[in-house]
């Protein structure tokens, strides 16, 4: 199982091929992503927001492994992933770039298909996504699901970033293990005066698939406060800032850790008041 880590050593990466994934928020570029095989297992590599003149713009990427390792911290499954520092080629032009890479979270024998579309295809009439998954017996996974994407501001949560994955032959069927988290935090900024501005607090519109496009509002789904401090299996704490954000200051300025930093904790110590 890939671990999560940072790679410094600049690791050429040349040989991918990238395919172009519009972004859904509606920003300017594109997330190109890319897969391969080494050792027989399934890699996955995608880049942060990209245009095809400047390069690659956002930090997307390194907001993964933010997420990663808040999530090891509380104890939450979650995929794993690898941040490298590379040079690509997309289209015959090289870049230096960070970039992050995952490997393959389905068993042998599994397949996966959307929420969304398992939703569809096996839903009660009137009955909402929150319940369905409460009658599957998911209510634990989509109320951590829930939490987390209030601490981090996810405001991509949609059906098909949520995954059934299921073993016919064993008749088994479960939810992947939480991914995709890019679209979180303070992705939107591009500068220092934008980051300083951002208001760590604000309940900005997200694209929920489970409950509405509020995170905060979303919190009520999970029940009353006693509800919600069973969500998490370990605390976040103050100490945990070092692990966090270990290696990120090569990457990212001191006053960005700083504002992360402060919006993470802000937003927990707010989710455990609530």
């Amino acid at each position: 199982m890939l671990e999560t880590k940072v790679i410094v050593d600049k690791t050429d990466l040349t040989y991918l091929k990238w395919s172009h994934i519009r972004s859904s928020s509606g920003t300017a570029g594109s997330f190109l992503k890319s897969e391969s095989s080494l050792d027989g297992k399934k890699r996955y590599f995608k880049l942060s927001n990209f245009d095809p003149v400047n390069g690659v713009l956002g930090h997307e990427c390194v907001n993964e492994i933010i997420v990663d390792r808040l999530l090891t911290v509380l104890g939450v499954e979650h995929i794993h992933y690898e941040l490298i520092n590379s040079i690509i080629d997309v289209d015959g032009r090289e870049y230096e770039t960070w970039l992050c890479c995952s490997e393959d979270f389905k068993n042998k024998g599994e397949s996966k298909t959307a929420l969304d579309n398992y939703y569809i295809a096996n839903s009660l009439p009137g009955e909402s996504h929150y319940d369905f998954c409460v009658r599957m017996g998911w209510k634990s996974y989509v109320d951590t699901m829930i939490a987390v994407d209030y601490l981090i501001l996810n405001r991509d949560r949609h059906g098909a970033n949520i995954e059934v994955l299921r073993n016919a032959r064993a008749k088994e069927l479960r939810l992947a293990p939480l991914f995709d988290h890019g679209l979180s935090l303070m992705y939107s900024c591009s500068n220092e005066k934008e980051i300083m501005a951002y208001d760590i607090m604000e309940d900005k519109r997200c694209q929920n698939f489970i409950g509405s496009t509020s995170c905060f509002e979303n919190l009520r789904l999970i029940g009353d406060k006693s509800d919600r401090q069973r969500v998490f299996p370990n605390r976040l704490n103050k100490s945990d800032r070092e692990f966090i954000f270990s290696e990120l200051d090569r990457i990212l300025h001191d006053y960005f850790i700083d504002k992360l930093w402060d919006m993470i904790f802000t937003r927990y110590r707010t989710y455990e008041d609530f």
